[in-house]
């Protein structure tokens, strides 16, 4: 039974989560979060009120048995947490690292103080199950003789082929890139999840038995045709990787690119330089020593920020369209128990740059002693929305030798794989599978690429519920 007065008692410890100095962590790529030490950890969870009601499994798609795991921290029975917090979610480490926790936006806590730690106890529950070996392959009996093709090994993929895999199914997943993790692994900075943490994964996942096969473009190098032979099901999880793109004059000069493009770029450039046995990529993009203009502002651009500061970029400003949130706290209380509005800061801001909000991209100039390449960014102020329409008298011109684009994702990428499937598509560009089976029978379609763009927990609570789907038309009893 929960501490029916601890929320009384004990404040939030730190407002957000705990992060390394900025001043410090901004010399090297190791992790900007921190954790708290154990005992601090268990007074933490001591805040959770056991709410009857607990709106924290309404904000967390996983449905994660929060106040559950709360109270065993609480009480420092720390294996039996680690218990209940894998009964619902496959990868604890990932979501707890990148996660923006929309369960402490619906913690009944937040409605008129600060929430409960959920996403540090989280994390800290995770890495004491690593290090006291409790994260163990798990043995899979009965096998079904049935098989399962993954394409994709984002969150979607593995979590997917993890659930699949332990229903008794031989399950291989195919990677494009060099190693598997999707944008986990290339699309999230090493400081905000470093690459250990998604190897120490995978590793747990092949001694299981899942086999992974990297460097294989399916659609390319094995047809649509050759898998369905091959293998008795198919899960696509490819994600949302179109980009939309920015649509102003000057958008496609040298200098100007896609966020994630310099974000897989960066990551190649850290593991190549962490790991001996790769070949040193030396990288495509940089921001050293250049004015970095990042445009868009979310999550994505907060990680170009990041990325520019530890190369040295000369200065980054960040334009958002978007109006700042009002107030100090970090939600308008009407909106609870939603995911609040996001706040003016981010951990990358903390480490230098500007944010410009309310400002809107009129276009890009070339420079004239460099013909086709940008040199500087024509902003304007704002009416806000829905219109955002330009204000006059407010145009502005910000030098830039580099701009990131980071507005987002449209749908999935219509390459090679998906055109020979040929499956129906949703309004808005994204395989059509209300009930986790596409239009194709025998492929299905989880995490991004059926949903569009969101966050880790979304995949992982996909993939989980795709899988449940997948076995049982494996079973015959779809």
């Amino acid at each position: 039974m929960p501490d029916p007065q601890g929320f009384l008692r004990i404040g939030r410890a730190v407002q957000g989560d705990p992060h390394r100095d900025p001043e410090e962590r901004v010399g090297d790529y190791h992790e900007v979060f921190t954790l708290l030490p154990p005992r601090e950890v268990q007074q933490q969870a001591q805040r959770c009120m056991g709410c009857g009601v607990p709106f924290c499994h309404n904000g967390c798609p996983l449905g994660n048995l929060i106040p559950e795991w709360n109270d065993l921290v609480y009480q420092g029975r720390w294996r039996e947490a680690y218990e209940r917090l894998d009964y619902t979610n496959n990868f604890p480490e990932f979501t707890g690292y990148t996660c923006p926790a929309p369960c402490e936006a619906a913690c009944v806590l937040e409605i008129n103080d600060d929430p409960v730690m959920i996403k540090q106890i989280e994390l800290a529950i995770i890495e004491r199950a690593f290090d006291e070996g409790w994260v163990e392959p798990r043995a899979v009996v009965n096998m079904s003789g049935r098989s399962v093709a993954v394409i994709g090994s984002g969150p979607a993929g593995m979590a997917a082929a993890a659930q699949l895999n332990l229903a008794g199914h031989r399950v291989v997943v195919f990677e494009r890139d060099e190693a598997p993790g999707g944008l986990l692994r290339f699309g999230i900075p090493d400081f905000k999840l470093e690459k250990r943490f998604v190897d120490r994964r995978v590793k747990v996942l092949e001694a299981e038995g899942i086999e992974f096969r990297c460097n294989v473009d399916v659609g390319v190098d094995i047809t649509a045709d050759e898998l369905r032979a091959e293998f008795d099901a198919l899960v696509l999880a490819v994600g949302s990787r179109l980009h939309r793109e920015l649509d102003v004059p000057g958008a496609k000069l040298e200098g100007v690119h896609l966020a994630m493009d310099y974000l897989y770029d960066r990551n190649r450039v850290i593991a190549a330089a962490d790991n001996a046995k790769l070949a040193r990529y030396q990288g495509q993009i940089t921001a050293a020593g250049k004015d970095v203009v990042v445009i868009g502002g979310g999550d994505t651009a907060a990680d170009c920020i990041a990325n520019a500061h530890r190369e040295r970029a000369r200065s980054v400003t960040q334009l958002d369209r978007y109006p700042a949130p009002a107030g100090s706290r970090p939600r308008e209380i009407a909106t609870w128990p939603e995911m609040p509005r996001r706040l003016p800061s981010t951990y990358a801001l903390d480490e230098g740059g500007v944010r410009r909000f309310d400002v809107i991209t009129l276009g890009l100039s070339a420079d004239e002693q460099a013909e086709g390449r940008v040199e500087a960014v024509e902003i304007a102020c704002s009416s806000g929305p829905p219109a955002f329409e330009a204000m006059s008298g407010t145009e502005e011109r910000l030098p830039a030798q580099l701009v990131l684009v980071a507005i987002g994702f449209a749908r999935p990428e219509r390459d090679a794989l998906l055109q020979q499937l040929d499956a129906d598509e949703d309004a808005a560009g994204n395989l059509a599978a209300p009930t986790y089976e596409t239009s194709v029978p025998g492929v299905f379609a989880c995490g991004d690429a059926r949903r569009g763009q969101s966050l880790v927990v979304w995949a992982i609570n996909e993939a989980r519920e795709c899988a449940a789907v997948v076995h049982r038309h494996l079973a015959g009893l779809g």
